[in-house]
C-alpha cells in the first residue's frame, strides 16, 4: 500500500464521528456535538496537510536542486493527528484523559512510522556554491509555480487532447529544469524561456480555458494547439542547443587536459 493511498485513507478514517455528531445533534447534545464535529474537522484537516505534504516531498525528490518546503505540512499533520485522535478519545468516546493521551501518541508515531517527516535540507549539485543553488532553486520554483497555474487552466477547458497536449509541453518544460539543475550556468540563456515565455503559455491557456468554456471557437482552438506546438518546439530547441554547449565545453576541457599530457611528455590513451 503506497503513501499516496494510505493518505486517501485517512480523509475516509474518521466519518465516524461525523454519524456520531448528528447523532449527538439528534440528542440535542450540543457539546457532544461540537466535540465530535470538532475532532473530524481537525483530522480532515491534518489529512489535507498530510496530502500537500507528500506532494511537495515528491517534488522535492524528483529535483536535483530544491529547498525544502516552506511550511513542514507533514510535521502539521502529524501534530493535528495527535490533537483530533486525543479529542475523540477524551470527549467523544469517553476513553479518559491518560487512555486518549495514549491513543494519541500512537497515532502520531503510526503517522510517522507511515509517511515520515518533511525534508528539512536544502539539495544542490556538488560543487555548487550556495548562491548558485538557492539562484537556481529559486529560478525553478518560480517556474514551477507557473507550469502548475498552466496546467490547472488547462483542466478547465474539458478537452481531453488539449490536457495531453499541455502536460506534454510541462515534460519538455521539466526537462529543461533538470538541465539548468545539471549546469546553473545554463540558467542565464534559460531566463527567457522559464519567465517570458512560460508566463505567456500560462495567460494564454488561461484566457482560452475562459474562451472555451463559453463558446466552443474551433478556430481559437486551433490557434492555442498551434502555440502549443511552437512553444513546445522553441523549449526542446533551446535545451538541446544548452546540452550541445555542455558538450562542446567537455571536447575543449579534453583537448586541453590533451595538450597538457603531451607537454609533461605523457601519452593519452
Amino acid at each position: 500500500m503506497n503513501s499516496s493511498f494510505r493518505s486517501k485513507f485517512l480523509f475516509i478514517a474518521p466519518m465516524p464521528l461525523l454519524f456520531s455528531g448528528i447523532g449527538e445533534m439528534r440528542r440535542g447534545d450540543a457539546t457532544g456535538m461540537l466535540v465530535e464535529f470538532g475532532a473530524l474537522v481537525i483530522l480532515l484537516l491534518a489529512a489535507w496537510l498530510l496530502r500537500d505534504g507528500l506532494i511537495a516531498e515528491a517534488a522535492y525528490n524528483e529535483r536535483k536542486v530544491a529547498r525544502p518546503p516552506a511550511i513542514p505540512r507533514k510535521l502539521f499533520a502529524n501534530g493535528l493527528t495527535g490533537l483530533g485522535v486525543f479529542i475523540a478519545g477524551a470527549f467523544a468516546t469517553g476513553d479518559g484523559m491518560m487512555a486518549a493521551l495514549v491513543f494519541a501518541l500512537i497515532a502520531m508515531a503510526a503517522h510517522a512510522f507511515s509517511f515520515g517527516f518533511d525534508p528539512m535540507r536544502k539539495k544542490g549539485m556538488e560543487g555548487m556554491s550556495e548562491f548558485e543553488t538557492e539562484r537556481v532553486a529559486k529560478a525553478v520554483d518560480k517556474a514551477e509555480g507557473i507550469l502548475s497555474e498552466t496546467i490547472a487552466a488547462s483542466r478547465r477547458i474539458g478537452d481531453r487532447r488539449i490536457e495531453s497536449r499541455v502536460e506534454t509541453l510541462a515534460t519538455s518544460v521539466r526537462e529543461m529544469f533538470r538541465a539548468v539543475e545539471d549546469d546553473p550556468r545554463d540558467l542565464s540563456g534559460a531566463r527567457k524561456f522559464l519567465g517570458v515565455y512560460l508566463m505567456g503559455a500560462r495567460d494564454a491557456t488561461i484566457k482560452f480555458a475562459d474562451l472555451y468554456s463559453k463558446r466552443r471557437d474551433a478556430d481559437a482552438k486551433t490557434k492555442y494547439e498551434s502555440l502549443l506546438t511552437d512553444l513546445e518546439a522553441s523549449f526542446n530547441t533551446q535545451r538541446e542547443t544548452m546540452m550541445l554547449d555542455n558538450r562542446t565545453d567537455l571536447d575543449v576541457e579534453i583537448e586541453v587536459l590533451r595538450d597538457r599530457l603531451k607537454q609533461e611528455g605523457l601519452k593519452a590513451r
